[in-house]
Parts: structure tokens; C-alpha cells; sequence
């Protein structure tokens, strides 16, 4: 008789009311899958908040990594708060196809790989399976490119050195990993207030016209008429949208041990789409803090073609006259390198299990997803130095475009299908917005890419 195994996750069985296929075999990141208790309806709202609250900021951590602020520091310098409003429509884009994510990951008890290896045909499952390791491979570039660039600026590292030392990341994640998932969220919560921090700080000694401000965030005829102004708002909406954020956030939302109920779902996705939605929040002022830092210190003083993160570092103290304006401004993109590694590794292993059922050991996967980031990076870095990351982290960014459609697509249509979600499927209202934000997200990042290899 085989023992019996405690305190193991119980994997709920799947709906009777089933659209799939194969019915459910293995639960999303088995080992912290139900792990985090979660309290009953009649508790308070601020128990039930806070029980939900960590996947969110996960999630937040894609939509300000270092590849954002290439394309939130031109548009700042070149166009002053104009283009603040595209940042505010990214994110609102954003918060619904992260409500999707989770919907899905919380009502069907599958994440959004194993959701698609389920639905498609197995060649079709294996090439949606390559772009997205593809678009895990370009966000773990930016990753390791920002680290290097902040090592760089913070203690004179060399750039070829720094790409070396972030292959360290894979120890560190492991080892959050084998301390249990809330203290991941608790270090990822951490970074991100100390980067909120930072901005603040920036915000503050750059004397921003905060007119200005409450102007750039009302979208502008310009933004489409001007062709400078669309491929700069066209570059951050796809630096925003990261489609890996969409495979993670439909697996970890997993971690709550949630009734399986339709009450106890109802609770689960509206206290995930509440986390997720603040979490956003956070990241949108992050990003409009990139910009409007840019603006202020840049685009008001006329130099309108500062688009280099190590020539903001360079010029931030100089120009405003505050002394720690460009080591806070390193220190935050060190955090934001740290915390895109920890959300990626996870989003690394959550794909190749969820398309494959390939369960290979953290460390291995952690090294493959990051050598071929780190190789790439350290060629560039010995032959180009500064100019070449800079324009591989913009590269890093558009092969993430190409791969958008690819994941917000499948997910759109699961949650809408109701033969899948059964009562919980998108309502008519909420599946046409799903599908317009869909359409407008894969025409511009198409727009994007012809502008960016053919024009």
C-alpha cells in the first residue's frame, strides 16, 4: 500500500459541465498549487483583500521592466507628456486581459498553456509553445541587459561582467522558490514599492508642470496624425502588453486553496481582478513617472533626443540639480531587472509544463531560459558596448509585439466559449471590448514591425 502523502494539495476534479477535450491531470506549479488558505465569504473585506493580494504585483512586474523605460524615456524626452495618455489606454488594455488571465486560471482550474495544449491540435500547441519561449527568451534579454546597464551605472561593473553576474539569478530564484511562494511575493511587493519610491523622489526634484500632466493624459489627435509620436506610442503599448504576464497570472491566481464553488469562485475573481487591477496601478504610475521625469528634465530643457537609459543616468543630476537623481534612478532599474527575473523564471516553467507536460528540474530550465539571454547580450555588449544593448533592448521589445497576438487571441476566446466556462464565460459586452482591444493591440504591433524591419 503506497504511504500516505500529508498536507499534499488536493486537486479539485474538473467541471461536470466540461468544453475540453482531455478532462484535468496536473495542477499548474503542482508544488505551491492551493498552498495559501484563503477565508470564508463572511470574513471582513480587508481579510479577504489581503489574502488575494501578491499575484497582481507578479503580474505589475512585466509592465515596468527594464525594456519599458527605453521607450518611456523617448517619448518623455521627444514629446513631453503627450504621450502619457497611451500609457494610461495601455494599461487599461491591460487590466482587462489580466482579469481574462485570471478568470480562466480560477474557473477552469487550468492556465493558459494548458488551456491551448488542450484546444489545439498538437502541431499548433508546439508552435504557439516556441513563441512563447521566444517572447520569455526576448523579456529575459531585457531583463539581463537593464541588470548589466545598472551594475554598470551604480559601481563602473563592465557591461560584458554584468551580463556574466546576472546568470547568479538563477541560485537566487531557486532559493526563494524553496522558501514558499509568499515570501516570492513578499520580495517582489518589496522591489516594487522601492522602485515606486524612487520615481517619487524623481518626480518631486524634477518639478514636473503637473498642468501639463493632467493634459497629457487626455489622448491627443497628434498621437495617430504625427508618424514620430505613433511609433514611439505604438513602442510603448507593446513594451506594456507582455504576452508571457497573460500564462503567468492564469497559474498563479492557482495558488489560492479556493472553494470550488460557484460562490467561492465569484470571491476569487473579483478579489484576483482587484489585486490585479491596483497592482496596474502601481506599474502605470511607474511607467508615467518614467515619462514625466523625462519630460521634465529633458524635453523642457530641449534636449529632445535623450532615448539612451545610460545618457538619462548621465544628464539627470546635472540637469536637475539633485545630486542623488541618477543613482535613485539606477537603483530602481536594478529592482526592476531583479523582479522581472523572478516573475519570468516562474512564467518559463508554467509554459513548458503547461504545453509540453515536460517537468524539468527549476534550476536546469532557470539556466536554459537565461543562457540564451545571456549569450546574445554578452557578444553585443563586448562588440558595441552602450549603443548595441540599447538597440537590442528596443529589439528585445519588438519581438515581444510579434508574440502578443499569439497569446491574447487564445485566451479571448476560452473565456468566452461557454461550453468552457460555463456560467462564468464573458458576458456579450465584455467579449466585444475583449475582441476590440484585441484587434486595435494586433494592428498596431503588426504597424510596429513593418515600421521597424521594412520601412
Amino acid at each position: 500500500m503506497p504511504p500516505v502523502v500529508q498536507n499534499a494539495p488536493v486537486v479539485p476534479p474538473p467541471p461536470a459541465e466540461t468544453g475540453w477535450r482531455r478532462a484535468r491531470q496536473a495542477p499548474s506549479l503542482g508544488e505551491v498549487f492551493a498552498s495559501i488558505k484563503v477565508p470564508g465569504a463572511d470574513a471582513p473585506f480587508w481579510r479577504k483583500f489581503l489574502a488575494f493580494w501578491g499575484p497582481g504585483l507578479m503580474v505589475a512586474v512585466g509592465y515596468m521592466d527594464p525594456g519599458n523605460w527605453a521607450t518611456d524615456i523617448a517619448g518623455g524626452a521627444r514629446y513631453g507628456y503627450t504621450l502619457l495618455s497611451v500609457i494610461l489606454i495601455s494599461n487599461l488594455f491591460a487590466m482587462l486581459l489580466q482579469h481574462l488571465a485570471a478568470k480562466l486560471g480560477i474557473v477552469t482550474g487550468r492556465d493558459l498553456a494548458q488551456a491551448c495544449r488542450d484546444h489545439y491540435s498538437k502541431p499548433t500547441a508546439m508552435m504557439l509553445w516556441v513563441l512563447c519561449e521566444i517572447a520569455i527568451a526576448a523579456c529575459d534579454l531585457a531583463e539581463v541587459i537593464g541588470s548589466a546597464i545598472a551594475l554598470n551605472l551604480l559601481f563602473g561593473l563592465p557591461l560584458p561582467w554584468g551580463v556574466g553576474l546576472t546568470i547568479l539569478d538563477v541560485f537566487l530564484v531557486l532559493l526563494f522558490q524553496s522558501k514558499g511562494f509568499r515570501l516570492i511575493e513578499s520580495i517582489i511587493a518589496g522591489l516594487i514599492f522601492l522602485i515606486f519610491g524612487c520615481f517619487l523622489y524623481e518626480i518631486i526634484v524634477s518639478h514636473p508642470d503637473y498642468f501639463g500632466i493632467l493634459q497629457g493624459l487626455v489622448p491627443q489627435k497628434q498621437v495617430v496624425t504625427n508618424p514620430g509620436m505613433l511609433y514611439i506610442a505604438i513602442g510603448i503599448l507593446g513594451a506594456t502588453v507582455m504576452p508571457h504576464n497573460l500564462y503567468l497570472h492564469s497559474s498563479i491566481v492557482q495558488t489560492r486553496a479556493i472553494e470550488q464553488t460557484e460562490p467561492g469562485k465569484r470571491m476569487a475573481i473579483k478579489f484576483a481582478t482587484i489585486d490585479s487591477t491596483v497592482a496596474l496601478f502601481l506599474a502605470f504610475f511607474v511607467n508615467g513617472a518614467i515619462l514625466v521625469t523625462a519630460a521634465a528634465a529633458f524635453h523642457r530643457n530641449g534636449m529632445h533626443d535623450v532615448a539612451d537609459i545610460s545618457d538619462a543616468h548621465k544628464l539627470l543630476a546635472p540637469v536637475l540639480g539633485a545630486g542623488a537623481a541618477s543613482a535613485v534612478f539606477a537603483i530602481a532599474l536594478l529592482a526592476s531587472g531583479q523582479n522581472s527575473t523572478l516573475t519570468g523564471t516562474l512564467a518559463g516553467q508554467i509554459v513548458m509544463e503547461g504545453f509540453l507536460n515536460l517537468h524539468l528540474k527549476p534550476w536546469v530550465r532557470r539556466l536554459i531560459t537565461r543562457g540564451i539571454a545571456v549569450v546574445p547580450a554578452f557578444i553585443v555588449t563586448l562588440m558595441y558596448g552602450e549603443k548595441g544593448t540599447s538597440e537590442l533592448l528596443v529589439l528585445s521589445q519588438v519581438i515581444l509585439s510579434l508574440q502578443l497576438s499569439f497569446a491574447v487571441v487564445p485566451l479571448v476566446l476560452f473565456t468566452g466559449d461557454r461550453a468552457k466556462m460555463g456560467v462564468f464565460a464573458n458576458r456579450p459586452v465584455v467579449q466585444l471590448t475583449a475582441w476590440v482591444v484585441s484587434g486595435i493591440i494586433i494592428v498596431l504591433n503588426v504597424y510596429l514591425l513593418f515600421q521597424t524591419f521594412f520601412a
